[in-house]
């Protein structure tokens, strides 16, 4: 399972830089990297990722123990 979690963020870490790359400016990214915010937005959207990351990691090991007390 986790090696599939890992897989999976692999791909789309790597989707990501390939849609990075493109060269059409947009004019909201422009602006908020302009002013400097563009570091809040990716700091909220890595923050909310965690977050969800730990929830469902800690949701499969309370199912793990509860599969094992079903044995």
């Amino acid at each position: 399972m986790k090696n599939l979690i890992l897989t999976i963020c692999l791909i789309l870490s790597f989707s990501a830089i390939a849609f990075a790359q493109s060269t059409g400016g947009v004019d909201m990214a422009t602006e908020l990297r302009s002013s400097g915010k563009i570091y809040v937005v990716v700091a909220v959207i890595a923050v909310i990722f965690i977050g969800i990351a730990i929830y469902l990691f800690s949701i499969d090991n309370r199912l793990k123990k509860i599969e094992k007390q079903k044995r």
